[in-house]
């Protein structure tokens, strides 16, 4: 998105944003609500009638302003379409009418809301901060597979899959299993250079079981001085080989919790977000009466002071329920009050969807606070 200098407020309740990369969709999904006024270019099909009664369509470029009532977004297109009623009339439509706009990308949109709480505006600080991109890329492999993601602040991205039939080797003849397998690493080579941009990317994961990681590595720099490919060639230092248990993008969790990696991406969301989840689960074993989950539960250690880290899903700020939502605001701004750290997930990370089978919302307690259990049936009915 762009900066905040050039963000266009025009009134105390809504403002304009361009969306400039396809990760501003994720953020622009999370910033709009049912009931929020969305004003941006769309393309109509309207009907004209010649002076002679021919009736013809054509289709036209206009703006609307809608008020919105469904959301769709599309995680691997980044694609976002809004679906609401015309609330402003002009020459094309009329008040009332119904119609769907896709955000397109360098095309200015205005949101307006009714109310603009806390996480809605610390999103837009996060969309609006050029420090956030998508600076970490991974590819987690095994022989025959391999999963090719960019993980942003916001998102982990499949870029793209490579999967080739690697032929067992046979006693006396490895050829065809040697064949497939350069088939199979030049096909990953061919996917980094096409789908990873070398002047944002900071740090790229080469991940899988056994040696094929170092196998891979060595094949790649042959080739790149083969073939004299420059780009991999001075890149050569941002490759960073790490051990997974399969090459499935499920295994790119354990890869971000590698201690090494920790260090060397320790200013990326993405890996602090799966070590809070790490440090979580390590105090439920050790002492699980400073590790709380549900939302019934975790408001009681707010209300108590205790909460230290607080972990909540972004998912739950989608909820079109107001108070429902309401009550997950609260919560955060109640936690930053007393001196809390707050970590919203994303739930297009491999952590934020481990932390949405945890109903979305977790805490590390400061110290130990009185059995909460009685909470249970009011957590259990409320994230229902």
């Amino acid at each position: 998105m762009s900066d905040f200098n050039s963000f266009v407020i025009e009134k105390i309740n809504q403002v304009t944003l361009i969306p400039e990369e396809a990760e501003d969709m994720w953020h622009t999904y999370n910033l709009l609500q049912v009931g929020d006024s969305l004003r941006a270019s769309t393309i109509r099909k309207v009907q004209t009638e010649s002076s002679t009664g021919s009736v013809g369509s054509s289709r036209v470029r206009t703006t609307l302003t809608l008020c919105v009532e469904t959301i769709d977004f599309d995680s691997q297109a980044c694609q976002l379409r809004v679906k609401g009623t015309n609330i402003q009339e002009n020459q094309y439509v009329k008040m009332g009418a119904y119609h769907t706009i896709e955000l397109e990308l360098n095309r200015n949109f205005t949101l307006a809301k009714k109310v603009w709480d806390s996480v809605v505006l610390d999103r837009i600080e996060q969309a609006c901060d050029p420090a956030q991109k998508a600076d970490v890329a991974a590819v987690v492999m095994q022989e025959g597979l391999a999963n090719l993601v960019l993980v942003t602040p916001a998102m982990t991205l499949l870029r793209a899959k490579v999967e080739v039939t690697i032929p067992r080797k046979r006693k006396g003849s490895c050829a065809q299993h040697d064949k497939a397998l350069e088939r199979f690493y030049e096909a990953v080579m061919q996917g980094i250079l096409r789908h990873f941009n070398f002047d944002v990317v900071k740090c790229i994961l080469v991940a899988s079981p056994g040696f094929v990681k170092d196998q891979f590595i060595s094949y790649l720099f042959k080739e790149a001085v083969r073939q004299d490919c420059k780009i991999l060639l001075e890149n050569r230092s941002k490759f960073m080989v790490v051990h997974s248990s399969s090459g499935h993008k499920y295994s790119l969790k354990e890869v971000l919790c590698d201690p090494a990696v920790t260090a060397r991406l320790s200013d990326t969301k993405a890996a602090g977000e799966v070590k809070a989840l790490e440090d979580f689960y390590k105090m439920l074993q050790q002492e699980p009466d400073r590790a709380f989950y549900g939302l019934a539960h975790v408001e009681r250690a707010s209300e108590a002071l205790a909460v230290d880290i607080l972990l909540i899903s972004d998912q739950l700020f989608r909820h079109q329920e107001i108070a429902t939502r309401s009550r997950y605001v609260r919560l955060v701004d109640n936690v930053k009050e007393n001196g809390g750290n707050v970590r919203i997930f994303s739930s297009l990370h491999v952590s934020g969807e481990q932390l949405n089978q945890l109903s979305g919302v977790a805490a590390i307690l400061r110290f130990p606070i009185a059995d909460v259990s009685e909470a249970e049936e009011d957590s259990s009915s409320d994230e229902d």
